[in-house]
């Protein structure tokens, strides 16, 4: 036990105070020689505080004292930026106050000299109109004399404004006319341009109408060779009726014709009858009884009795029927 507490104080001292504790070799030592060994190994532990104390506070102050002297340096180097940022901006508000002080400078020196050009150019247009103004006297003066030379010659005016007044009189009603020849120039124009486009409207009436004219012309042409074509086509019309009127007639003539023989050939046994296909009925009859006697006759007598015998049976019958 006694051994771990010096190993553990051993240890302590060692790692603090960086004081290597020997070590006994004498273990056989007895406890009042230990205590006393003890209480000197105490005093050198204590010793070595104190000095480490000494020294820790020696470098404490040399640390405080640095300190102090870096914030007194700092201090100093603080006021010393800014001093020289107050410098810096004083510069600057100098040099910017020399610079807009310049540019005004510059600017009222180029409104000075824009202001020289215009009245140098305001001189040249006032000696230009003193010249011309000059000249403008000398023709007046001329005119004055002209016109107090008049006034010597004519009674008429007692004064020059007299006959000022009276040109301007002359004047202004030369104006009016003036202003009246063009109003009825204006007129005349006026009313040309409303001759021409009422003569343009006109002749465009007229070509409608004329187009109108010749489009209706066309028509009755058209209309025309219709008529005439029906004409034509009537005309044909009534010629075939014509021709088939007087064909019929001839058919009918003929008709009565034939049915006359065979009346005559029957000894009028046959009726009289104005109906042509009643009579071309009995000529048909007749004649298919003629062709039978014809046929009979050239096959014998015998034939020809029976034949006669019986066609006259039939003639009968046959007259009795029609």
């Amino acid at each position: 036990m006694t051994s771990s507490i010096e190993d553990y104080f051993r240890a302590n001292v060692e790692n603090k105070l960086f004081i290597k504790v020997p070590e006994q070799e004498d273990h056989d030592l007895t406890p009042a020689t230990r205590l006393l060994e003890k209480r000197r190994e105490m005093l050198e532990v204590e010793n070595g505080l104190n000095q480490q104390k000494e020294e820790f506070a020696m470098k404490m102050e040399a640390l405080k004292q640095r300190g102090e002297e870096l914030a007194r340096k700092e201090a100093q180097l603080k006021e010393s930026l800014l001093k020289f940022d107050k410098f810096l901006k004083e510069n600057d508000a100098k040099r910017n106050r020399a610079i807009k002080k310049a540019i005004d400078e510059r600017k009222t020196r180029d409104q000075k000299e824009i202001e020289i050009q215009d009245l140098k150019k305001h001189v040249v247009a006032q000696s230009s109109k003193k010249d011309k103004s000059g000249r403008a006297v000398d023709t007046y003066l001329t005119f004055q004399k002209f016109l107090e030379s008049v006034l010597e010659s004519v009674e008429e005016f007692g004064e020059v404004k007299d006959i000022i007044s009276r040109f301007d009189t002359l004047a202004a009603t030369n104006q009016e006319l003036i202003d009246r020849a063009r109003e009825a120039q204006d007129r005349t124009e006026k009313d040309r341009a409303m001759l021409i486009n009422s003569t343009e409207e006109k002749n465009n009436l007229v070509l409608n109408y004329n187009n109108a004219i010749a489009k209706l012309q066309t028509r009755l042409e058209e209309a025309q060779m219709r008529s005439a074509k029906c004409q034509l086509e009537w005309d044909q019309t009534l010629k075939n009726a014509t021709s088939k009127t007087l064909l019929l007639g001839q058919i009918k003539m003929a008709t009565s014709n034939l049915f006359s023989i065979v009346k005559t050939h029957l000894n009028s046994k046959l009726n009289n009858s104005g109906d042509t296909l009643s009579q071309l009925d009995k000529i048909q009859q007749f004649m298919i009884d003629l062709n039978a006697i014809s046929a009979e006759l050239t096959q014998g007598p015998g034939a020809i009795s029976t034949t006669i015998g019986g066609n006259g049976s039939n003639k009968a019958g046959g007259s009795n029927a029609d």
